[in-house]
């Protein structure tokens, strides 16, 4: 087991850039600022507070016309810097905003329990600015993480669960589909070269140990919104298969897209990649109206019963 172990774990094992391509200060009125990044009035930076005690950054990228909120759950090896541009082209041609915490990912190989170096390199540690404690990596911080984050979108911003999409890349799926079991009004979610859970990244067990993160396959039946899952045909850190199981045990399927020849890192160059996630917004978008028109028909008689009952209480006249 330990060899398989080191060849998952090499394969899966890539780190955000050293250093960053970016840093997080407080300026001299204490505002928490971004350097390194194109100067974007439309970005806010928020320091939150978790559940466990802990401070992380987040930051929100406004669209002017949003038609939904994207609460984004990137992968580890991700880097602010690096998605900047993503960010800026999901904004614009999507015509949403993005809500995106800072994370890092770490890689622990634990010689006793081969299983334990999971724990390292799928659990984030949030990028933390001087002044705090560097947080201890867990999966239930990620937990955290994310309801913090959207407590934030709630009290700051005012969105609704019916406006927001939640979106979850590679290990970023586990934190995404945790919040997503216990929100049950969400407009949607997308799984993005996601995970079954951790251990089924390394073999195809068919039950689920208690020592296993990110149960994915479990929570995902959990979830009362539509689906969409994007997985790549020749990803070789987290198979096919797993986006496929994922796609099947939606409650509310949407179509999936299966990215011919995609890898687990750059599924986002492929030209079907936004044609396709605009393609999902549209179809929110018009399910969006059909909620809303079905509950004012509910809430108010039709012009027909209207003029019937109308023409009833003239008869009773």
């Amino acid at each position: 087991m330990g060899n398989v172990t080191g060849t998952v774990a090499a394969k899966f094992a890539f780190f955000p850039p050293e250093p960053p391509t970016y840093d997080v200060y407080r300026d001299d009125d204490g505002t928490v600022v971004f350097s390194g990044l194109t100067a974007d009035k439309n970005v806010d930076v928020h320091l939150l507070d978790t559940k466990a005690g802990n401070k992380i950054v987040a930051t929100f990228w406004k669209h002017p016309f949003a038609r939904f909120t994207f609460l984004y759950s990137h992968g580890n090896a991700a880097d602010l810097g690096q998605m900047h541009d993503l960010f800026i082209e999901l904004r614009a041609h999507l015509r949403v905003n993005i809500m995106r915490h800072v994370s890092i990912s770490f890689l622990f190989l634990s010689s006793l329990f081969p299983f334990l170096f999971l724990t390292a390199f799928y659990v984030f540690a949030v990028m933390t600015i001087p002044v705090m404690e560097h947080l201890q990596p867990s999966e239930f911080n990620t937990y955290y993480d994310i309801e913090a984050v959207y407590s934030c979108l709630k009290n700051e911003y005012g969105i609704k669960q019916e406006e927001l999409i939640l979106y979850g890349q590679s290990v970023g799926s586990g934190p995404t589909l945790h919040l997503a079991s216990k929100l049950h009004k969400l407009r949607g979610v997308v799984l993005h070269s996601a995970i079954l859970s951790g251990i089924r990244v390394l073999y195809p067990v068919k039950m689920t140990f208690w020592f296993d993160i990110f149960k994915n396959i479990d929570k995902i039946r959990h979830v009362n919104c539509p689906v969409f899952v994007i997985h790549g045909t020749n990803d070789d850190i987290v198979d096919w298969s797993h986006g496929k199981r994922l796609w099947e045990l939606s409650k509310e399927k949407y179509d999936p897209l299966w990215v011919k020849g995609g890898g687990h890192c750059n599924l986002e160059t492929f030209p079907e990649y936004i044609k396709y996630l605009r393609k999902f917004l549209n179809a929110m978008e018009k399910l969006s109206l059909t909620k809303q028109t079905n509950k004012q028909l509910t809430q108010n008689p039709s012009i027909t019963e209207s003029r019937h009952n109308k023409c009833l209480r003239f008869g009773k006249k």
